[in-house]
């Protein structure tokens, strides 16, 4: 009876994971690339229509710009793919003006923004409005007091960036700007104003203005604007739908015919004028351009989600395989426990194919109940579908397994064949295992996954096919340290540790099961731990890599003027120009192709100091260079190189002009990893070589002559909104630089959507293994109690005290459990060395090489700890039975020890 109810059990609750689990899994994966969508389009809008329009066109029909964008607006939302309608919104619809001057010498932007504070949000006057020529506009209460404006006071606009303006202002509102508003995220000085760095005075202010004050100082300037729609992207719960290589093909071709269907809907062609072929209203436009950075983040986080597939499935195939393992076990005390009978029955004629054909019908209703049970259960699980097929083969195999051991336990050869038969055939199958385990392991390696967790049987099959393995090797080695301490004990005065220790060596083989069960279990349990905790610090040092220090502005070359804004900002300590040029160096004395590499220039003594443990800054001090010119001739310019002599020289042509390279030095390993180098050799990093050089070598080139550029920010307590305040996050297909802080790119990482469904289904799979595992364990410990009884039932007949017998099956277990916690954890660390190119960690993290592998101590220790402690808790239990257990319930008179 209670035997049926555990098979019924199990079979529930394999059933439903095999059944329930690829749904769950699928709608993981939709929540995490719906977070990861979220995440990207946190700072920006994810997709943006931009359309450049000229100064109002007096021959065009009676209009106003207000109008126009209301109706286009309109347009280019309805202008969204029919699926992802509902989905892909307006956020916002924008039009920034270049800067322009009040009298008093700052610099005012302005920006028409429909996502601008109601009228609830001022706390005096109103929201601009269009009226006559007087431009309307209202600025944030904390603008107000550093500007000290009041209400109705009257500016006049000067030229600035937005050349030839001569027009008045009036202050018409104060609006509070709290809260985390997208808006002053992307326009920070409408919320706040920028000082200058040299006095602390306010000098930069941003203020909202109406369309027709946008038309007003348009037409002064004679000058385009542009008009940008932000559409975000919010799935949802349908994220899942593009989830893996299908929905990729899907959702690449909807945002590949979108900018057509925009396109169509913002270019009116009923006047063209001004060299453009557009209308905008009264206003000659040019097409529209599309910029989104959606479908790149979609093939990031499908790159991830394969290796992020074989870690959940390496955790959902220890869970089968801890079942299954647990039920066998079942099984063989069931068969055991019966087996007298059995034998009887047989000796009066019974067949062995029909008493195995009668197992299975006893076990039939417990197994179709758990199996209802478990579809049922997985109907219910939040998942988009559930694999009810997966459920009924894993529930038809646990059902098989009594069946298949009781016939196999009662068939003739069984009855016949004595104690030592069958060793030969055992070796061969062993062999065989590890044969098949190595096979398995060289062929993951060489195709890599083709499915992740749902669709790669061999990849399923690795873990269990190693924990076989290990489990074989365990059994034929561990026995042998074990009969040494052994031999030692013998030499004591006491009985029990060379009794305990010689029955854990001789038994080694039937135990095989048991440490199958919990090599298995803390294989995958170190495995996924090792992973998540990889992936966790793996993340942050890539952010480090992105960012380079503790900010970076990316572009400082194309944009000087705003790199020394950033370098007088508050917090600032230090500053180090870093600058990356793309090279094809020739041999200068054979002419032989040296390789694609990349010429890096970097501030040596400036980095030195602010970054003392740089590798490129040793290198370069080092190697002397940075300290005015060397031996070399003066036209030459001095590098390190990774694959160069010292001495050797590289001619290489940049814009048509020669010049040279002499290499002084062989370029360190570590300087490829240098955080210092990543904000320009982020995007280069495949490449095959490094010329590492000081700036003041490549003083010869021109700022436009190097790909990259960036300026590195040191500094222990940056102002991050004086930062932003210069440099504002912007939206895809925006030109201006891009500035990065390394504490928003940490918080970012860490804040992984992906890296939370990858733990939560390592840690739930964990949970659901150890559970299994202590059934598995338990049943073990059922199934070889009474031999251990016998033994222990003899020793007190000869005195045997009850602490004595307590130590007498510790001892007994002690190697086992020792052996499968070892075997267990170094599979556990080493299953990313042996999975090789299936697993590459490097998808998740980025950074110029593989994360660095980091396990988790205290979650190690614990898992064998807890182990050990298990088996100390099932020993207490089976020594307190035994004292309750007479000694002739154990030891009969003519009873047969197999």
């Amino acid at each position: 009876m209670w035997g049926q109810v555990g098979l019924g059990v199990l079979v529930f609750v394999l059933s439903a994971l095999a059944a329930g689990g690829p749904g769950v899994l699928e709608r993981a994966a939709g929540g995490a690339l719906g977070a990861r969508l979220e995440q990207v389009q946190r700072d920006a809008p994810g997709v943006t229509h931009r359309v450049r329009f000229g100064p109002e066109d007096e021959r065009g029909a009676e209009s106003s710009l207000g109008a126009d964008l209301r109706r286009v607006s309109t347009a280019v939302e309805n202008a969204a793919p029919a699926t992802l309608r509902g989905d892909l919104v307006r956020d916002s619809t924008r039009i920034a003006l270049p800067g322009v001057r009040t009298r008093d010498g700052t610099t005012l932007s302005l920006v028409y923004a429909s996502d601008a504070p109601p009228r609830s949000a001022y706390t005096a006057g109103r929201p601009p409005a269009a009226r006559g020529r007087v431009v309307e506009i209202s600025v944030s209460t904390r603008t107000r007091d550093a500007l000290k404006l009041r209400l109705g006071q009257e500016l006049r606009l000067g030229p600035g960036a937005l050349e030839n303006v001569d027009a008045p202002a009036r202050v018409v509102g104060f609006y509070a700007a709290d809260g985390e508003r997208r808006l002053w995220r992307e326009q920070p000085l409408l919320a706040r104003t920028g000082r200058d760095a040299r006095d602390g005075a306010a000098r930069y202010a941003g203020a909202l203005l109406a369309p027709r004050g946008v038309e007003v100082l348009q037409s002064q300037a004679e000058a385009d604007l542009t008009v940008v729609w932000g559409m975000r992207l919010d799935l949802g719960d349908d994220a899942s739908r593009f989830v893996g290589d299908q929905g990729q093909r899907d959702f690449e071709r909807l945002m590949l015919r979108y900018p057509d269907s925009v396109r169509g809907a913002t270019c009116d062609l009923g006047m063209v004028s001004g060299g453009m072929p557009c209308a905008f209203g009264a206003h000659p436009a040019a097409e529209s351009e599309t910029a989104t950075e959606l479908p790149d983040a979609l093939e990031e986080f499908q790159r991830q989600w394969r290796q992020g597939s074989v870690v959940i499935s390496f955790a959902l195939a220890s869970v089968t395989a801890v079942g299954l393992a647990a039920v066998v076990v079942g099984a063989l005390l069931s068969v055991r426990r019966r087996l007298d009978v059995h034998r009887l029955q047989r000796a009066r004629g019974a067949s062995a194919l029909g008493m195995a054909l009668g197992r299975a019908v006893e076990t039939a209703p417990a197994v179709a109940l758990g199996f209802g049970s478990g579809c049922a259960v997985a109907s219910v699980l939040p998942g988009a579908s559930s694999a009810y097929g997966r459920g009924l083969l894993v529930a038809v195999g646990a059902w098989l397994v009594l069946p298949l051991l009781t016939w196999w336990a009662v068939r003739d050869r069984a009855l016949l064949r004595g104690k030592g038969a069958g060793g030969g055939r055992r070796v061969v199958a062993e062999a065989g295992v590890v044969a098949v385990a190595v096979a398995g392991v060289l062929a993951l390696r060489a195709r890599g996954t083709t499915g992740g967790s749902e669709g790669d049987p061999l990849l399923a099959a690795v873990p269990v096919l190693l924990g076989l393995a290990t489990v074989v090797v365990l059994v034929r080695l561990y026995p042998l340290p074990v009969r040494l301490v052994a031999r030692r004990a013998a030499r004591g005065r006491g009985a029990v540790a060379l009794v305990a220790l010689s029955r854990a060596a001789k038994e080694a083989p039937a135990r095989a099961l048991a440490l199958l069960v919990l090599v298995v279990t803390l294989a995958g349990a170190v495995f996924g731990g090792l992973v998540t905790e990889t992936l966790t610090e793996g993340r942050r040092d890539a952010a480090a890599w992105r960012v380079g220090a503790d900010a970076s502005f990316l572009g400082a070359g194309r944009d000087p003027d705003t790199a020394g804004r950033l370098a007088r900002a508050r917090g600032v300590r230090q500053t180090v120009a870093v600058r990356q040029l793309r090279v094809d160096p020739a041999s200068g004395t054979d002419g032989g192709r040296y390789g694609i590499a990349s010429l890096v220039g970097v501030d040596g003594t400036k980095l030195r100091s602010a970054a003392g443990s740089s590798a490129a800054a040793r290198a370069l001090r080092d190697a002397g260079l940075g300290k005015g010119k060397g031996k070399g001739s003066g036209r030459d310019i001095r590098v390190l190189a990774d694959a160069a002599d010292a001495g050797d020289l590289l001619t290489i042509t940049v814009h048509g002009k020669e010049r040279r390279l002499r290499v002084v030095g062989t370029l360190p390993e570590a300087v490829r990893r240098d955080p210092a180098l990543g904000p320009v050799r982020a995007a280069t990093e495949a490449r095959d070589h490094l010329l590492l050089a000081d700036n003041q070598d490549l003083k010869a080139f021109g700022a436009s002559e190097f790909e990259e550029s960036a300026l590195l920010l040191y500094g222990p307590q940056l102002d991050v909104r004086e930062l932003r305040s210069v440099v504002p996050r912007t939206a895809p297909g925006a030109t201006t630089g891009e500035l990065r802080i390394r504490a928003e790119e940490q918080a970012e990482a860490d804040d992984d959507g992906l890296i939370a469904a990858l733990t939560a289904a390592h840690t739930a799979c964990t949970a659901l293994a150890v559970l299994l595992a202590l059934l598995a364990l338990v049943l073990e410990l059922l199934l070889s109690a009474p031999a251990r009884g016998d033994a222990a039932a003899r020793l007190r007949t000869l005195g045997l005290g009850g602490r004595a017998t307590a130590g007498l099956h510790l001892l007994q277990l002690l190697p086992l459990v020792l052996t499968a916690v070892a075997g267990g954890v170094v599979l556990g660390l080493t299953l990313p060395g042996l999975l090789g190119p299936a697993l590459d960690l490097r998808e998740f993290t980025g950074g110029p090489t593989a994360p660095a592998l980091r396990t988790d101590p205290l979650f190690t220790a614990a898992l064998a700890a807890g182990t050990v402690a298990l088996v100390a808790v099932a020993v207490g239990v089976e020594t307190w039975l035994g004292r309750r257990r007479g000694l002739g319930a154990v030891l009969r008179l003519g009873r047969n020890d197999d």
